[in-house]
Formats: structure tokens, sequence, C-alpha cells
């Protein structure tokens, strides 16, 4: 017999403990979904999978792990692999790092690059081939409006160079990836808040309160502008931005600038 639970979605989140992990979990379980929640805070994870059942009746694994470690991320590649319903796969977990490089502990460093880039690939590499056997799925990797700050240097902007490295590729990563998606069924998406109401600043050692009120927005708008924006078929989803216009004009600048330096030879400054 064929039950409501076996009929409903599946999504794995990481990164759910909080902030815009949490809003998705929140969000989805809202939404009929059966969730896997990510993070390395257990207590955190069981208050919030008690909560998300109690409210809206659905299943709520938890999988305790640190992501920035192997075995962490073995484990959690692992159980997405095997998921025959995953229906959605939300690359959350990250930190900030925000420093001067040179500052930057190499072990740290390593570890925001474990998180943003290496489980990132990682665990879209473990989910795509059943989602591409069964012509459905999606996937949402959280970037950030930083990824498009490289030209602006550090001067108002905080030190950020590991960061919004990592945030680029995530940028590149996902859109290089639709392209050899299409006609699958299976829709992948970068998702680039700007400002967000979350731990994330005082973990960095911002306070928020300095923003103005006028540009930090809440973890359940951004979740909400994603899904509008995965439906919309956005590859790269900007939540505050208003003209998609402005995406449109950056990425016709980036082909005329690819054909515009395909030759043979150096240019003449550098033959001079």
């Amino acid at each position: 017999m064929t039950t409501n639970a076996t009929k409903r979605p599946r999504a794995l989140v990481t990164g759910a403990s909080s902030g815009i992990g949490t809003a998705f979990a929140e969000r989805l379980a809202h939404d009929g979904y059966d969730l896997i929640i990510v993070a390395r805070r257990r207590d955190r994870l069981e208050s919030l999978a008690g909560q998300l059942q109690s409210s809206y009746s659905v299943h709520v694994e938890v999988l305790a792990a640190d992501l920035s470690q192997s075995d962490g991320l073995r484990t959690v590649e692992k159980r997405a692999a095997e998921d025959s319903a995953l229906e959605l796969l939300v690359n959350n977990a990250g930190f900030g790092g925000y420093m001067p490089f040179v500052e930057l502990d190499p072990d740290k460093a390593e570890e925001l690059i474990n998180l943003q880039v290496l489980a990132v690939t990682r665990l879209t590499r473990a989910v795509l081939p059943g989602m591409i056997a069964r012509e459905r799925g999606s996937i949402i990797n959280v970037s950030s409006r930083l990824a498009f700050s490289g030209s602006m240097g550090s001067s108002q902007l905080p030190k950020r160079a590991t960061y919004a490295g990592t945030k680029a590729f995530i940028n590149t990563f996902t859109q290089l990836l639709q392209s050899e998606l299409e006609g699958t069924g299976v829709h992948v998406q970068a998702l680039c808040p700007g400002v967000v109401q979350t731990e994330f600043h005082e973990q960095v050692g911002i306070d928020s309160t300095r923003y103005p009120a006028g540009i930090v927005m809440e973890p359940e708008d951004v979740v909400q502008a994603s899904l509008a924006g995965l439906k919309l078929g956005e590859v790269i989803c900007i939540p505050a931005m208003e003209d998609p216009g402005l995406l449109t004009q950056i990425q016709e600048s980036e082909r005329r600038f690819f054909e515009l330096t395909r030759s043979g030879s150096a240019a003449e400054r550098y033959r001079s």
C-alpha cells in the first residue's frame, strides 16, 4: 500500500543548524518534504528535527557531520548517493574566514575550501546519477554576492580573498554544470545573497547592527527567492536584484571578453 510518507519528496540540507540552512529546512518541511539535515552541532539539529516533525508531520533524519573533514564528508556523501528519493540538495554549509589572507591560518583556509569547494563538488556528484536516472531533481549551491566582488578590493568590503574565491568557484561550477545537464530534467542554482540576518556576522566578528537596515535580508526571504528562482529557471539567483538584465549584461561582457582575447599572439604591450 502506498502511503503519504512514501509519496513525499526528500531534501538534504547542509549547514542546517542555523541561518539560511535552518530557513531552508523549515520552508521545505512546510512544503511537505521529508528531510535529511546536516551540520556539526547535533543538539541543534535534534532540536530542529523535533520542531519540524511536530509542526509539519514530516520525517526528519539528523546527520551530525563536519563536512570540512574527510570522514564526515564521506558519511554524508554515501548517504546522499544511496537515497533513491532525494529530490533536492541544498549545499549551504560554510563560514566567512574574513581577515587578511596572510593572517588566515592555513588550516582554517583549508577548512573553508573543503566546505565551500570540495563538499559542494562531492555531494553534487553523489546525487546527480540518481537524479538523472529519475529525470528530475534540483541542487541549490549557496554562494554569495561577494562572488562578483573580485575587482572591488577591500577598502570598503571585508578582507575575503579565500571566501570570495570559493564562492566564485561555486558560481562558475554551477553555470557550467547546468549547461551539461540541459535536457536531463535536473536543475542547479547558485544562490547569491547579500547581507542576511544570521549568526554568520557574529562568527566573523562583524556587528550586523552596523549595516544600514535596508540592506539586511531575512533568511526566509532568501529561501523564498531561491525556490521561486528555481521555478523560473534561474541558474544564478541574486535575491535583491530587481533587474535580471544586470546579470545578462555581465554575462554578455564575459562572452565578448572571451571572444576578443582569442589569439595566437601575445598582445603588443607584451612584445615591446
